[in-house]
């Protein structure tokens, strides 16, 4: 039976990805899926393999089709998550795509990849 893994995010270097997100996201390095050219990131409280980080020779995209999105529940912990996320090494992104009112900042990783921190109490009725 075939089933959904977790995303992987190419990046120019692993190291600094993984301490990038292992922060970002209070995850911690797998050992056994440690590799120079991967890191595999589990949940500190039950293991779970939730993302990977590939060594990548490829650009980052400019307008990704597929990106990760961090959800936090309101407009003052969005703001306090996107201002801790740039403390640790992200980068604010001028967006040239938001809509009106948006309820999501586009920002990059230390490597260029783009993601989002959406807040969901101001996300569209039904999401």
């Amino acid at each position: 039976m075939i089933r959904l893994g977790y995303p992987v995010v190419g990046v120019a270097d692993v190291t600094v990805a993984a301490a990038f997100w292992t922060e970002a996201l209070d995850l911690l390095e797998s050992p056994e899926w440690s590799r120079d050219t991967w890191r595999t990131l589990v949940r500190p409280t039950d293991g779970e393999r939730v993302l990977g980080l590939m060594r990548s020779e490829s650009p980052p995209e400019p307008h990704p089709r597929i990106h990760l999105d961090l959800l936090v529940d309101s407009t003052a912990e969005q703001a306090r998550e996107v201002e801790r996320l740039v403390g640790l090494g992200a980068q604010r992104v001028d967006w040239d795509s938001y809509p009106p009112a948006p309820d999501f900042v586009v920002l990059a990783d230390p490597d260029g990849n783009l993601f989002c921190v959406v807040d969901l109490s101001r996300a569209p009725s039904g999401a």
